[in-house]
């Protein structure tokens, strides 16, 4: 069954502590939560101070995703707040493996998000240091945008990549997920979907995350 990461960016925010009670009842595996600077994204979210809060109301993992410029600055404090995942953007570090290895030594599992445009074969010599690769299947900044096609073939490639090395990195998928694409998208080799308006849109959102884990 693939592990299904509820983005909270799409989640109420005036009922935030009602909306982690759902998803803690619920067959959600991960919290995904979207940080964004209106720098390397045209949107701004939230900051350490809103997953502090959020940390405390969930045991599950915390997947965060910095869509930040110079990430390096702010990883202590992610970590500080409770993230359990820490994922940059290649598009962002200059050197990709000192981010990783501070991600490391912080006592974090590591992650790489890669933008649409970007070649997944960018990854290839730093696939055996990291735990987990998210493909960004719509342009990032908002939520709500379908999913990109052409995806479906980053995620072979990369599953293939990831296979031949035998390595054991998930391959987590973000943007447009639904209930109608996630079984082409798990087929292609992901294991992570992370399902934003889907979930959160949702007139039943824990039987939606349910249908997502049966795939």
């Amino acid at each position: 069954m693939p592990i299904v990461a509820p983005s909270l960016l799409a989640a109420d925010f005036l009922n935030l502590k009602n909306e982690c009670t759902m998803l803690n009842e619920s067959e959600a595996d991960w919290y995904h939560l979207d940080v964004m600077d209106g720098r390397l994204v045209p949107n701004i979210s939230f900051g350490p101070m809103i997953i502090e809060f959020i940390r405390k109301a969930t045991t599950k993992v915390c997947d965060v995703h910095l869509m930040i410029e110079e990430p390096e600055k702010y990883a202590e404090q992610f970590k500080n707040a409770g993230a359990d995942i820490l994922s940059v953007h290649i598009e962002a570090c200059r050197h990709l493996h000192r981010n990783i290895e501070q991600i490391k030594s912080l006592g974090m599992r590591a992650g790489v998000a890669v933008n649409p445009h970007t070649p997944v074969s960018g990854l290839r010599d730093i696939l055996h240091d990291i735990d987990l690769v998210c493909l960004m299947s719509v342009n990032p900044g908002f939520g709500g945008q379908k999913f990109i096609p052409y995806t479906l073939d980053k995620i072979k490639q990369l599953r293939k990549m990831i296979d031949e090395r035998g390595l054991k990195v998930h391959i987590e998928i973000d943007g447009g997920v639904t209930v109608e694409n996630a079984a082409s998208i798990i087929a292609a080799g992901a294991d992570v979907l992370v399902a934003g308006n889907t979930v959160f849109k949702s007139a039943d959102p824990k039987k939606t995350i349910a249908q997502l884990k049966q795939l």
